[in-house]
């Protein structure tokens, strides 16, 4: 048959519409109006603020069992922007994300960037007040029902303040237009002794520029050289879930902007990889469109990145790194559990992807770890027949002749980064490295993996690969703002007033001594005292490094010596700068004195 291939039409197009740098089309409306004192509190009115979209991702990512209403938890949601009070049913295995959309949906009213409201938990029994992170189940956060029936609130995120002292007055004068203006001044030169001063006198972070939508903490994981910024704006108030007026999180815009760095730190801080655009799309989703740098693709899901993630059209992570041949990203989803298999709603495989805009060497990865080359498309076609329709002959007879002993499955289970539920004051450990195959090649570690002096303490490992074979480093100590008062991580108000949160006082937090923090060494509960190790902007490693192996090399693929090295223990070979090398997928002659 001569017709067009499988929804190739539907394919181009739905390629035409995503944005080319992988970010999401901004619809929402302009600025709604000001909050208190500051006149650049912009809530849009448009996707963000929609109840039609919200229940249109409640039903994407809000799915009760039947079973489950047994153990359902209720709790009275206050809701002050509309002096409501609801009582509602909530499934305690279900994520905060998940609650806060039926929060959404039992709405009489809308209510403008809902994407910024949260659930907040008031001081009580000891504890202290906060918003309950988005990504954390229900029942992580324990309730009493001592007193009836629980109570949280449901209220825009803003600073909760730590305490009772704070000048109203100076307050107000902080969130002028000018002076929030000048704020993201210093985010974006980097000039992090600026911000902190600010944000010790009692600055709210969480707030929108008036021109470009971006708050503070996106503008700053933007930006490059920007990790001490982000420090600061997290252990200053900012929340790492507030998103930017198009529905980001800051961990999208790291993501976007292939910055590793950035993602690192965010991630250290507590933010979680599975934060969900207005489109319901995680980090990992748009870093395997934009591509880049692969080590944020691996340092996500690493920190255990949810895989099988949708768009509209049934375009999972696997589909969009293949249409854009995104090799190693591809590699990293395959190796991490993303199924090969998965069809999007015209029923095409990411081969069909691959054969469809003729990406060669994402198809012979997808082939060389097992994808099934005879699953048809909803017309009945399969890569083969799809890859002749459009002309990739070549393809095409790469795809008919592959057999299924030239499978060569992964030897090895992925590792994850622990869990980092701990208390105040424990520093997160180095990743291990991750093994691939037991054909994989030894070789030295990059600049970037290399430790910086023996002694120092772990300071910003720019990806999950970055520790020894095996192996965890010790932990790194957490760090504090440097200067002022304020040791807040956020701070709730009413629905048009700026009065502080009067929530418990936590024992007052320490100033940082001397050094740069630690990048990876910021635990997710919240500040502890300590110093992290000396290095550059982006931190450095603190001991020698050691060798690990890298993953299979896929038949065909290339690399190329950006340094000449000399081979140092059994199995290495020696390199000269600028020697290119190809990998095969299998040994050649023996590894004692292999010199090429």
């Amino acid at each position: 048959m001569t017709h067009s291939p499988a929804t190739s039409e539907d394919e181009e197009r739905h390629s035409a519409s995503e944005c080319p740098e992988g970010g999401s089309e901004s619809d929402s409306s302009p600025d709604g109006p000001g909050r208190g004192p500051r006149g650049t509190r912009g809530r849009g009115s448009g996707a963000p603020g929609s109840l039609a979209s919200i229940r249109g991702l409640q039903g994407r990512s809000m799915s009760v069992p039947d079973d489950a209403h047994f153990s359902m938890m209720v709790f009275r949601i206050g809701i002050p922007d509309l002096h409501q009070t609801k009582c509602l049913r909530f499934n305690p295995d279900a994520t905060i994300w998940t609650a806060k959309q039926q929060v959404l949906c039992a709405l009489s009213e809308s209510l403008q960037d809902v994407l910024n409201y949260g659930l907040f938990q008031p001081a009580t029994s000891g504890r202290d007040a906060n918003f309950l992170e988005e990504e954390r189940l229900l029942r992580e956060y324990p309730q009493s029902f001592e007193k009836g029936v629980p109570y949280l609130e449901f209220r825009y995120k803003t600073r909760v303040y730590k305490q009772t002292n704070l000048d109203e007055k100076q307050l107000a004068k902080l969130h002028t237009k000018t002076g929030l203006k000048k704020f993201l001044e210093y985010v974006q030169l980097g000039t992090s002794d600026k911000v902190a001063r600010l944000l010790d006198k009692g600055l709210d972070p969480n707030y929108h520029d008036s021109d470009s939508g971006e708050t503070p903490l996106t503008l700053a994981a933007q930006t490059e050289g920007s990790v001490e910024v982000i420090r600061t704006l997290c252990l200053g108030g900012a929340h790492i879930d507030f998103r930017a007026r198009d529905g980001m999180t800051a961990l999208h815009k790291a993501a976007c902007a292939r910055h590793c760095l950035a993602l690192t730190a965010l991630l250290d801080l507590g933010g979680s990889p599975n934060y969900k655009d207005r489109r319901g799309l995680t980090p990992l989703f748009h870093t395997a469109m934009v591509g880049g740098d692969p080590r944020c693709c691996e340092l996500l899901l690493y920190n255990r990145a949810q895989l099988g993630i949708a768009d509209e059209n049934g375009w999972q992570e696997i589909h969009q790194a293949c249409q854009r041949g995104h090799s190693q990203h591809l590699e990293h989803l395959l190796f991490y559990g993303a199924e090969p298999g998965a069809q999007n709603a015209s029923g095409n495989t990411a081969l069909h992807i691959c054969a469809l805009y003729n990406k060669e060497t994402c198809a012979r990865i997808l082939l060389y770890r097992g994808a099934n080359k005879d699953v048809k498309n909803n017309n009945g076609q399969t890569p083969f027949q799809v890859a002749v329709i459009a002309g990739n002959f070549e393809l095409g007879e790469l795809i008919r002749n592959h057999r299924e002993q030239d499978v060569v499955p992964f030897q090895e289970s992925p590792k994850y980064a622990a869990r980092r539920r701990g208390p105040p004051g424990a520093g997160l450990t180095v990743p291990p490295a991750l093994l691939r195959a037991n054909s994989d090649t030894s070789m030295a570690l990059p600049d970037w993996m290399v430790f910086a002096a023996p002694g120092t303490s772990s300071a910003g490992a720019p990806g999950p690969t970055s520790g020894p074979q095996g192996q965890s480093q010790p932990s790194a100590p957490s760090t504090k703002l440097s200067s002022g008062t304020l040791r807040s991580a956020s701070s709730p108000r009413g629905a048009r007033a700026r009065s502080p949160s009067r929530g418990r006082h936590p024992e007052e937090a320490k100033r940082q001594p001397r050094g740069r923090p630690s990048s990876s060494g910021t635990p997710r509960e919240g500040p502890a005292g300590g110093t992290g190790g000396s290095g550059g902007p982006g931190g450095s490693l603190g001991s020698r490094g050691r060798r690990r192996k890298l993953y299979s090399a896929v038949p065909g693929r290339s690399f190329m010596a950006v340094k000449s090295y000399q081979a140092q223990a059994e199995g290495e070979i020696s390199l000269s700068k600028g020697e290119k090398i190809k990998g095969t997928g299998a040994w050649l002659g023996c590894g004692r004195g292999m010199g090429s």
